[in-house]
Order: structure tokens, then sequence, then C-alpha cells
């Protein structure tokens, strides 16, 4: 009987403990799978834009083109190894003063390389915190000089604005226009810089005086003050490089005023928010920009399959499936940040930031090799104007600054 207890008793204990290893089991296999993501082979790429804000619109197509290139090429090849790479974006909310925060949080990610930003203005606020951190950060639409000025650290793929000014005053002469109207907004270093360089160009065709500027307090909402002085000052284009939120504004106004001159803006208001503005009116509009859609066919057919397939992704583009040139820069940056990585050979942001000033790439927007100060050597831009009956860009030319 005793015998009988025992091996009762044992073969209780038996069962006891294999319910107890089960768990214990599965607990280890979590805790080896958790290791595994920990030690899975992931380099991030901080991705610094606008994404909130009044630049919020440009910034989030600009995210598209990497998010786009991201889901064609999600992994690198380094060393024999392969590597997923993972976007890390941080919202500067379209504010020189937030811009800080986002940028630390990239650096507290621990990033790569950072991609951004669109807007000047952020991007050179938040440059010393990238430097602080030993961070490269490749600029991708933002074409104020003093972004890559004084630094070893930031590159940028897109064409500057001194380059871009001459651009627009130059299309100006071809307009005819002998009397020029500027307008930006107050403290913006993208804005002011680029009417100062158009202003220079502009002067040295048509003499001291030839230009009008004005400028507007951030959040202004009434522009009919400034379009009708451009109306009674005589001037015979109206010079507007400014944010997305601001140039739907003014395009919609000046249409009800009964405005004759043509409209000039820079990349910025290369968007078709903008163009949804100009549709119906009679606004004549011509912008700079980085690419015209129908430059690379296959580019743009995948593009727009993507839009069409991705609800989120056409939301964020406007709601349509027309091609930003910042998407297009967007989709070459982070093409160019791969082979950053490759010739690093590894993702160390030393190792990146070391590499990059030998890189080049030859992507949709053309080919990017970088000057000794981190600028992309550019030397045209492309010319589109708003076909306001049928709401798309048409191409017009290839302009160089000469």
């Amino acid at each position: 009987m005793k015998k009988r207890i025992l091996a009762l008793v044992l073969a209780l204990c038996m069962v006891f403990t294999l319910v107890a290893c089960g768990p214990k089991t599965e607990n280890n296999d979590n805790q080896n799978n958790n290791n595994n993501n920990t030690d899975a082979k992931v380099i991030k790429i901080g991705v610094f834009e606008p994404l909130t804000g009044d630049s919020g619109a440009g910034g989030k197509k600009e995210y598209l083109g990497m998010q786009y290139a991201n889901s064609q090429s999600p992994t690198v090849e380094i060393g024999g190894e392969t590597y997923t790479i993972e976007l890390v974006p941080s919202d500067n909310n379209s504010d020189q003063a937030k811009a800080v925060s986002a940028a630390s949080n990239l650096v507290n990610a621990n990033v790569s390389l950072v991609l951004g930003s669109y807007g000047s203005g952020v991007s050179i606020a938040a440059s010393e915190t990238f430097n602080d951190a030993g961070l490269a950060a490749i600029g991708v639409t933002c074409t104020n000089p003093g972004v890559t000025a004084g630094n070893d650290h930031y590159f940028r793929i897109c064409f500057l604005d001194p380059f871009q000014g001459t651009v627009l005053a130059n299309y100006a002469a071809d307009l005819g226009a002998k009397k020029a109207y500027c307008l930006g907004e107050l403290g913006n270093e993208y804005d002011q810089g680029l009417i100062a360089y158009f202003t220079q160009a502009f002067e040295a065709v048509n003499g001291e005086g030839s230009v009008i500027s004005d400028s507007f307090p951030k959040d202004n909402s009434d522009f009919t003050t400034y379009i009708n002085k451009a109306k009674s000052e005589g001037a015979e284009v109206f010079f507007c490089p400014v944010s997305i939120a601001y140039a739907t504004q003014i395009i919609s106004q000046a249409a009800n005023l009964d405005v004759s001159f043509p409209f000039l803006g820079s990349d910025t208001l290369d968007d078709n928010m903008v163009l949804e503005a100009a549709k119906g009116t009679n606004i004549q509009l011509f912008v700079t920009t980085f690419y015209a859609e129908g430059g690379n066919p296959e580019f743009d057919a995948g593009i727009k399959e993507y839009l069409n397939s991705n609800s989120e992704a056409m939301t964020n583009n406007g709601g349509n499936d027309t091609i930003s040139a910042v998407t297009v820069m967007g989709y070459d940056a982070y093409n160019l940040a791969l082979e950053a990585l490759k010739a690093a050979g590894s993702g160390d942001p030393a190792a990146v930031k070391a590499a990059l000033p030998s890189v080049t790439y030859t992507g949709v927007s053309g080919a990017i090799a970088f000057d000794e100060i981190g600028d992309a050597m550019r030397d045209t831009a492309f010319i589109k104007t708003a076909n306001t009956t049928d709401g798309v860009w048409e191409f017009v030319k290839e302009q160089a600054a000469g």
C-alpha cells in the first residue's frame, strides 16, 4: 500500500514538474526571440521632416519618396551581411524652435545618419545638434546656403538659392518683366534669402529700384493689401517664394483681384495643393523645381501605382497621384544614403560621415556628387507652369543660371 502511495506521489510530482516546465520553456523561447530582435541586423535612418505646420504638406511628400524607396529597397548589403533599413521619422513641426528637440529625438534613437529637412530654417536650427552627436545629415530640398556653410556634417542633393534666384530672375526677363514685386514671410531664411538673390540678379539687368519687396508676419492670412500694392506699383511679375500654406492663399486671393501679372514661385510652390488653388482661375503661375513629371516614365509609373494602392500615401500626397519633385528628391536621398552605408562599410555614424564626401549616385533627378562644401553640383532647374484649365503642371523648359 505504501509503495502504491509512494508511486502515486512520484507520478504527481512528475506531472507538476512537466506543467511547470511548459511555461518556463515558452518564456525562454520568448526571451530568445527578444534577444534575436535586439541583435537583429537593423540600421536606422533618421527622417527629419515637417509632418505638421505650414510646411507639413511638403514634408509629407518628401518623406513619401523615402518611404517608396524603402519599400523597393528595404535592405542593404554590407560586408556580405544583409541589414534591414528602418526609417525613423521625427516631426520638426515646421518650427525652428521645435527643430532642436526633433533632432535630439533622432540622436537618442541611435540613427546612423539623417535625411532632411524640407525647409532651410529648421535644417539650420537643428544643425548644431547633429554636429554635436557626430551625425551626418543629407538635406533633400533645403536650398539656403546657410545649411552647409561652415560645417562638415551637412550635405545636400538639391540646387542652392543663389542659383535658383538667378534662374527665376532670368525667366522673369524672358517674360518681358522690367519691374518685379517680391513677397516673403518675415524672418524666414528661405523666403528672404531667395528674394535677396532674385533682387540682385533682376536689378543687375533692369537697374536699381526695379524690385519692390515686402514681408508679412507669421500666420498672416490676408494678402490682398500686398497684391493690390503690386498692382498699383506697376509690377510686371510677382515673386513669392513662400510655403505651400501661404501660396495657396495668395493664389486664391489674387484670382479675385483681377491681376494681370504672372506669379513666379520657387520649388516650394511645386505642389498639387498650389496647383489646385490655381485651377479654374486666370492666374499665370511659373515655378522652378527639381524634376518634371515625365522625365523618368518608369519611376513615374511605379510611384503612381504605389500611391493608388496605398490610401495613407495618397492622402499624404494631397489626395491625387500628381508627382511632386520633392518626392523624387526624397527617393533619391534614400538611395544615396544606402550608397553611403555601403561606402562606410557599416552603420557607424562616424564612418558614414567620413564616407559621404566621395559618394556619388545617379538618381531619378539626375547625377549627384558633392563639392568641397557638401553641396550637390547642379547646374540646371526645371521650369513648369500651371495649366489652370486641366489642373496639371506643364513642362516649360530647363534653364541654367547663366
